[in-house]
């Protein structure tokens, strides 16, 4: 493709053109040549002056004419040739075009150097002293500029300079007739500088598009390694978002299963083993929905409407939430709210959300005082904040504390249940509603965790969707009444059996839609009604549920599914009905059907 490169033209460290790739090749290239074109442009009115001088001194200046006109003449021919290079670079790839142009661009070098020199051949001997070193002077100038802007390929700024100064050198005996044993040793002296100079300049612009390539090859792993990342976060969370409804069912049925088995248990030896077992089975809960709340959040699956919304009701509704926890750990839980005038712009469910996750991560960590939950004005902004009198934060971890799975050390101590992710939802839900979040705390005293949202406009004020049910303690209560299941799954039918007899509840568990209205024409008449959204058959859960509550308006249905994103749950939840999510918590559940079951039938073992 190119000629070999000359020993010089290697840098000190061992960089050559030939090192580079084809494009950095082309690009020092296009330099080359550029330079090539302008100074052979400018040459003929360079020599427009001496022309005009040497007819001035009464001497024939048709010699130093003819000269002229002939660079003109060659001006023209680059021209076009500069015109044909363009195209050629813009259509061939870089190794043809260097294939094709570099012997082209050598020529064009050793030419103009012949031509330069040749502009001493015919003054030489007839001109003054002053007109010679005034040329020679304008000469040296000329080497001086191409021997940096023509080094890119040093190959051709050595043809160039070669033929240009080392013509003019061997002529100086009839240029400086009586001086020229003077200003030769300058003339070789000046090859040496100029050499020196044009390569340290050579060396720079190799060096120049070597960073470049590494900056661009760079680039271009790190883009790759950056769309590598991305797909893979993508598929593991469109993995958890689809797989869902299935990864659920089965901690579904295993909170049931161990709720029903603690309230038939008469073994006081093995209450521990079962507490253990729950706590164990609602800490897999808690790390398996805060998993699926992160994925759903980074794949996009969970839509931000931003809509006002009431931060009292919310605010009393989480710590209803908490408050039973609280009180079994004797841990004072306040709520300073608003009055009623906190009215934020916010999407309700990931601002609930975040609320949820804030309360959840100060009792955690709090093991004595209390907790509080507090509102309040900041300009033209509203912000929730939670404080409490835990473990604290140090200085070096409260900005890593947003990271996913990221604990401080003494949290793993003080609570191994937890797995990191708690607050970087929070983090991720505030970006998405455009609101701000952060933390003051102190090692060994508590901390402060705030979300600033913008205030809404006063008018027509939205509570935040729900999606899930007071906490509430059922203890010993049975309740009576009947429930339908429809679920496909056995196991979870199963479960949903044991525990409903265990609460008193007469429970009718079936499959699919034929089954459910096989019950009801059998004489069984719920009080409350569950479907489950995607069965096996095909049919859709929302709508065997309207076609089941018409059938028996005095019963209460709910939705349970373990999806999030399936329209068929949004659309019941705009029309008012309630969707619940899997996996429930069965306290959650036991609360609930207190409210939806007679209640004259509730009694106390």
């Amino acid at each position: 493709m190119t000629a070999a490169a000359d020993p010089i033209e290697a840098a000190d460290d061992g960089l050559r053109f030939e090192d580079l790739s084809a494009e950095g090749q082309a690009r020092l290239l296009d330099m080359t040549h550029n330079r090539l074109v302008y100074g052979i442009t400018i040459i003929p009115f360079v020599a427009m002056p001496f022309v005009y001088w040497k007819h001035q001194l009464d001497q024939n200046a048709l010699g130093l004419a003819v000269w002229m006109l002939a660079y003109f003449a060659a001006l023209a021919a680059v021209r076009l040739q500069f015109r044909q290079y363009r195209q050629d670079r813009a259509r061939l790839c870089p190794s043809e075009a260097i294939a094709r142009w570099m012997p082209v661009i050598l020529r064009m070098a050793l030419g103009h150097g012949l031509g330069l020199a040749g502009l001493v051949a015919v003054i030489a001997g007839r001109v003054p002293f002053e007109f010679a070193l005034l040329l020679y002077m304008s000469l040296a100038a000329i080497m001086a500029a191409n021997a940096t802007h023509q080094s890119p390929v040093f190959r051709a700024f050595k043809r160039f300079f070669n033929a240009a100064w080392g013509g003019c050198t061997l002529l100086t005996p009839w240029a400086f007739p009586d001086h020229w044993h003077l200003v030769m040793p300058l003339c070789i002296s000046y090859i040496l500088s100029i050499h020196r100079h044009s390569s340290i300049a050579h060396r720079f612009f190799l060096q120049q598009v070597k960073l470049e390539q590494d900056s661009k090859r760079l680039a271009e792993d790190y883009r790759r390694a950056k769309e590598e990342a991305e797909t893979a976060l993508y598929a593991k969370n469109r993995f958890l978002t689809t797989a869902a409804h299935d990864l659920r069912q089965p901690v579904h049925a295993m909170g049931f299963l161990i709720e029903s088995i603690s309230r038939r248990n008469q073994d006081p030896a093995l209450r521990p083993a079962l507490q253990d077992l729950r706590q164990s089975v609602q800490s897999v809960t808690q790390m398996f929905n805060s998993l699926l709340d992160l994925s759903k959040i980074e794949l996009g699956a969970q839509p931000v409407k931003l809509q006002p919304v009431a931060l009292d009701p919310l605010m009393t509704d989480i710590a209803t939430l908490f408050r039973e926890e609280a009180l079994a750990r004797n841990i004072a839980l306040r709520v300073r709210g608003s009055r009623g005038k906190a009215l934020v712009s916010a999407d309700p469910l990931l601002l609930r959300q975040s609320m949820v996750n804030l309360m959840q991560n100060a009792l955690r960590y709090t093991q004595r005082g209390g907790v509080l939950m507090a509102v309040r004005r900041r300009g033209g902004q509203w912000q929730f904040e939670v404080w409490d009198t835990g473990v604290g934060i140090a200085e070096a971890d409260q900005q890593r504390v947003y990271s996913p799975f990221f604990r401080p050390e003494h949290a793993w101590r003080i609570d191994n249940a937890g797995h990191g992710l708690g607050l970087a939802v929070v983090a991720r839900c505030a970006d998405l509603m455009g609101a701000s979040q952060g933390l003051n705390s102190r090692e060994g005293l508590g901390s402060r965790f705030w979300l600033r949202l913008p205030a809404a406009e006063t008018g027509e004020r939205r509570s935040a969707a729900r999606d899930s049910v007071a906490l509430t303690v059922g203890g010993d209560t049975l309740l009576h009444g009947r429930c339908l299941v429809v679920d496909d799954e056995p196991q979870v039918r199963s479960a949903w059996e044991a525990l409903l007899c265990a609460w008193g509840i007469g429970a009718v568990c079936v499959a699919s839609a034929s089954e459910a209205f096989a019950a009801l024409d059998s004489g069984f008449a719920p009080d409350a009604i569950f479907c489950d959204q995607r069965l096996r058959s095909g049919e859709s859960g929302f709508e065997l549920l309207q076609a089941l509550l018409e059938r028996c308006p005095q019963a209460a249905g709910a939705m349970i599914s373990g999806e999030f994103d399936s329209p068929a749950l949004a659309q019941a939840e705009q029309e008012g009905y309630l969707v619940l999510h899997k996996p429930l918590d069965p306290k959650a559940l036991f609360t609930l059907l207190s409210c939806l079951l007679p209640a004259s039938g509730r009694d106390a073992v």
